[in-house]
């Protein structure tokens, strides 16, 4: 079987504990972690990410009002792009990573509007840019079916972790260059996917908006890994930018949820000023929250002094103090 060139490192095998260890944390707390709303915001932090990374600004301003129906000001390729990695992405989590078919489909999803030969290999050779002109010169596309198969193979196959396999993957895939055009955003979701299929807390984890914090680096560890004739560079790169993306999902996510639980503090005190007879059910459903998410925040508001009931749990009202 084919195996892609690659060394573990210690600093892998360090990245690899680190990780694992804040992926058990944010299962831990995936409850309050990753609420339907922090899902939404990192997908777009997600989309944005992937998309500056090819030169395409629109921002998070942006996709947030075109999933949301709204017209936006952009050229017509800009708008395009968003749409199909919008489409691309809204699929993420039936995507079986093991079947290079799925791989085609996600392609043909991202470029639909934007290339015939959408869901396709290339059949045209292709150069890679770097700072100095072409820094890596594609195989041949009479090769890609196979080299792609190869890798699929592989990746099916291998017994080596998870975080490892999808950073190697990641490295081959952008070395192949399977399609004309697409594929550093197709490179991106693929290891995304790979990830979340062995943690599905990694659907909070917009590994991509890091990546595009740091996309010199990024290259350059593409660059590095072509000079070296292996991935390693590129994987110790990844690994680490993988664990800085957890951090900062979980220091949002904690801060979202403090702000939300103040606003919501806010809204319920609110709405029983105007009617202090209003039921926790009644409550919810303004809200837009579970009946149990309401009673914790009415608890809270208690401990707090600053909410009280006065007469029975059926005849009676709250008074805010």
């Amino acid at each position: 079987m084919y195996k892609p060139p690659y060394a573990i490192t210690s600093k892998m095998i360090h990245f690899v504990s680190q990780i694992s260890e804040e992926m058990t944390k944010i299962e831990i707390s995936k409850n309050s972690l990753i609420s339907p709303r922090l899902r939404k915001i990192n997908r777009i932090k997600t989309l944005a990410g992937t998309l500056e990374i090819e030169g395409n600004f629109m921002g998070e301003d942006k996709i947030t009002a075109i999933l949301d129906g709204k017209k936006v000001l952009g050229t017509y390729k800009e708008i395009l792009e968003v749409e199909g990695a919008i489409e691309a992405y809204k699929e993420f989590e039936t995507y079986n990573y093991q079947d290079i078919k799925e791989l085609l489909r996600a392609h043909k999803l991202l470029m639909k509007d934007i290339l015939k030969t959408a869901g396709s290999f290339r059949s045209v050779n292709v150069g890679i840019g770097g700072k100095d002109g072409v820094s890596h010169v594609a195989p041949q596309p009479y090769l890609v079916p196979q080299l792609m198969n190869d890798l699929f193979d592989w990746l099916k196959n291998s017994d080596e972790h998870p975080l490892i396999k999808s950073s190697v993957f990641h490295y081959e895939f952008e070395f192949i260059h399977p399609f004309s055009d697409g594929n550093g955003r197709i490179g991106r979701l693929w290891q995304s996917v790979i990830l979340y299929n062995w943690k599905k807390a990694f659907i909070a984890v917009p590994t991509e908006s890091i990546v595009r914090d740091f996309q010199q680096e990024y290259y350059k560890a593409i660059e590095d890994s072509s000079t070296f004739g292996e991935s390693t560079p590129f994987v110790e790169f990844m690994l680490d930018v993988i664990l800085k993306s957890i951090k900062n999902s979980v220091k949002n996510s904690v801060k979202n949820s403090v702000k939300n639980s103040v606003n919501t503090d806010d809204k319920i005190l609110q709405l029983l000023k105007q009617n202090p007879t209003m039921t926790q059910k009644e409550l919810s459903l303004k809200l837009d929250l579970t009946q149990r998410a309401v009673e914790k925040q009415i608890a809270k508001l208690k401990d707090e002094n600053k909410l009280k009931r006065v007469g029975s749990a059926r005849q009676g009202n709250w008074e805010i103090i």
